[in-house]
């Protein structure tokens, strides 16, 4: 089992910039990929974007590119959503996922393909 606790969320104005974490513990070992999520008012949840856990292959979502940038410290199994030049739609709830399942090298964008999930951290951009 992977326990998944996000952290940094909280209102910032459009432009500005936030860092989310998400901490990982359990048996992490194992962990092929963790990804970032998010669910705005009314939306259907979105991929944010992800990274390979023993590599530094990312990918983001069409909506973030550019503007986020996905890391990880394996150190202490903490992976880090940096977001800049932040939006009012960027507005929502943010979570962090992880699978042990492998997809090839890639970096999988459907939820399913995620076997644990934290409880997600608000974001909320103010115009």
């Amino acid at each position: 089992q992977v326990h998944l606790v996000e952290s940094g969320g909280g209102l910032v104005q459009a432009g500005g910039s936030l860092r989310l974490s998400c901490a990982a513990s359990g048996r992490t070992i194992g962990t092929y990929a963790m990804a970032w999520f998010r669910l705005g008012p009314g939306q259907e949840p979105e991929f944010v974007g992800g990274i390979r856990w023993n590599g530094e292959t990312t990918s983001y979502g069409n909506a973030v590119k550019g503007r986020f940038t996905i890391s990880r410290e394996n150190a202490n199994n903490t992976m880090y959503l940096h977001m800049n030049i932040l939006k009012p739609e960027d507005t929502g709830n943010y979570y962090c996922a992880s699978t042990y399942l492998h997809y090839g090298g890639g970096i999988p964008a459907l939820r399913r393909s995620y076997n644990y999930w934290g409880q997600g951290t608000q974001v909320t951009v103010s115009s």
